[in-house]
């Protein structure tokens, strides 16, 4: 495939806003929000970029049609050039885009990293990590039952920063309901790999025609099951999978209330402690870190 723009197409135009500071200065190992926007429509890329999404996610693979795929390619390469700074989804690495994805991305300065779609074995990490600048973070899209059975080893891929769950083709491949319970499984297991790998917790799928009510408990459904991360698909939808995905008013006071009794010396002697203290810690240096009133 060719890099040249198509006949009539322009790539240039108005510079690109940064990130709000706040999601500018979050480490992506922290990133509750990610955004997934279609790389083929720069005139998205503007609300998605000033937006509370703690991470931007342009989007190379379902979000772009075969026939759109080689323009979207460069209009992200051009914008990753023009002082623009993402993640890039690139397509998966047995279809016929991945090696142009990569190929056009290698060189762009504001590549965070790499999200790579249909991820099944820690060979694919490896094959995408030698197409990239040494470092390039990459995130594993996992959506297969072969890649949920493979996780532990993806997780443990020298070049894997996080693992993320595909829940929409998961659920094509395996024909799984779109329940919590149906999906446990598959969760728990990208969890307890993220682990084995060192990793931070696992990222969500993404929860489709959601109300904001909805979005909040899928959130905390997230957190509960051990992820810290969660797709989205808009916007708006971004602050609240943020606050879904923080720790709650309740857990804040409950660790504030504990670190307050053990710093004044009274501390249970209980075999549990140590866990709950480290876990209180935890809490509060992310309601810290996601600037939370009360941290």
């Amino acid at each position: 495939m060719t890099n040249t723009p198509q006949p009539g197409r322009q790539l240039s135009g108005p510079p690109l806003p940064h990130r709000n500071g706040r999601a500018l200065q979050l480490p992506a190992n922290l990133s509750r929000s990610w955004l997934l926007t279609a790389a083929a429509k720069k005139t998205a890329f503007a609300a998605a970029l000033t937006s509370e999404a703690d991470s931007v996610i342009l989007d190379l693979e379902d979000a772009v049609p075969a026939t759109e795929k080689a323009h979207a390619r460069q209009i992200v390469a051009e914008a990753l050039s023009t002082g623009t700074s993402t993640w890039v989804r690139v397509n998966g690495p047995e279809s016929e885009y991945w090696a142009d994805d990569l190929a056009a991305l290698s060189q762009a300065p504001g590549l965070r990293g790499i999200m790579l779609a249909m991820t099944e074995t820690a060979d694919q990490i490896a094959a995408t990590a030698s197409r990239l600048p040494a470092g390039t973070p990459i995130i594993a899209l996992i959506e297969s039952a072969i890649g949920i059975e493979n996780a532990a080893m993806i997780a443990t891929a020298p070049s894997t920063f996080r693992l993320a769950f595909g829940v929409g083709d998961f659920r094509r491949d395996t024909g799984t309901a779109d329940t919590p319970a149906a999906l446990a499984y598959a969760r728990s297991r990208l969890v307890i790999a993220s682990r084995v790998g060192g990793l931070p917790g696992p990222i969500d799928g993404p929860s489709v025609d959601a109300s904001e009510r909805e979005l909040f408990e899928a959130g905390r459904l997230s957190a509960e099951m051990g992820m810290t991360g969660k797709l989205c698909l808009a916007p708006a939808a971004a602050e609240t999978i943020n606050k879904g995905l923080s720790p709650s008013e309740a857990e804040r006071q409950w660790a504030t209330e504990l670190l307050a009794a053990h710093e004044s010396g009274v501390a249970p002697g209980d075999g549990s402690y140590l866990p709950r203290l480290l876990r209180a810690q935890k809490i509060l240096s992310l309601a810290k870190a996601y600037g939370l009133c009360n941290a």
